[in-house]
């Protein structure tokens, strides 16, 4: 039993995941409550108590997100390269610039993208806009970035397009591999992106009336970063996308603010 449940899931790999995902939840708080702060005072409990809940319920998703998402990577033969070679004994040639250079750059080039083309459906009359209202300040910004780069890749990435992943292989022959299958993995990216997209619409509808082109927005907008990081945790693994997400993130909480009145002062 104790040998089945070693081969089951690799358990080093797992409480790393885990620690990293504690860590970034404790990290976004924040900036959440900060987003949030009209409804946390009217919230029925204290707010330690409303922190505490909010750990331990995303600690628990996690957990279970991570057993499920690690075990379906290793059937279809999505990884994660550069912390299974840390953990393991074996001697591997892998370069952690071979994983930097590239992330960094095409996460950096997500965010600047995210901004523009954001400022177009600002410029079309969209009633929601990352050029419009009070930010968060910087620091939570970039607490919270370390909340997507880590905590919504595994969700994302890990766990969800890694589940479509396994099951479109069902629609393939046992002997082919799903992750050279070009067309299915296209797909299991972009309706990932697409339905992490949709899942924002209920927040959205809190803030502004659902119009086509708000719905537009919350496809275009996600859709920009989650094929970028999809096609990196395919491509390169999880740790890839982890760091391009990151990136993105500092561009559009960190950077973008910091030079968003200087933006707004020069038009």
């Amino acid at each position: 039993m104790h040998s089945d449940m070693k081969k089951l899931i690799n358990w080093k790999l797992y409480f790393i995941l885990l620690g990293a995902s504690v860590l970034s939840i404790i990290a976004v708080l924040p900036y959440a409550f900060t987003l949030t702060g009209e409804i946390i005072q009217q919230a029925p409990v204290p707010f330690p108590v409303l922190v505490i809940a909010s750990i331990l319920q995303s600690s628990f998703l996690f957990a279970v997100v991570l057993f499920f998402g690690l075990r379906l990577a290793k059937k279809v033969g999505l990884n994660l390269p550069f912390i299974e070679a840390c953990i393991s004994k074996e001697k591997t040639s892998l370069n952690i610039t071979s994983i930097l250079k590239p992330s960094i750059a095409l996460g950096l080039a997500s965010g600047i993208s995210i901004i523009l083309v954001d400022f177009f459906f600002t410029e079309a009359g969209v009633g929601i806009s990352l050029w419009i209202g009070e930010m968060p300040p910087m620091w939570m910004g970039f607490l919270a970035s370390f909340y997507g780069g880590f905590a919504e890749e595994i969700l994302l990435r890990l766990f969800f397009m890694t589940l479509l992943v396994w099951l479109f292989s069902k629609c393939i022959k046992p002997s082919e591999s799903i992750i050279q299958n070009s067309v299915l993995m296209w797909v299991s990216i972009v309706l990932a992106t697409v339905l992490f997209g949709l899942g924002h619409l209920p927040v959205t509808a809190s803030v502004t009336a659902l119009t086509p082109l708000v719905v537009t927005r919350a496809i275009v907008l996600n859709g920009i970063g989650g094929v970028v990081f999809g096609w990196l945790y395919w491509k390169k693994g999880l740790e890839s996308a982890m760091i391009a997400h990151f990136s993105a993130d500092i561009v559009l909480h960190v950077l973008f603010p910091l030079l968003l009145p200087i933006l707004i002062f020069g038009n």
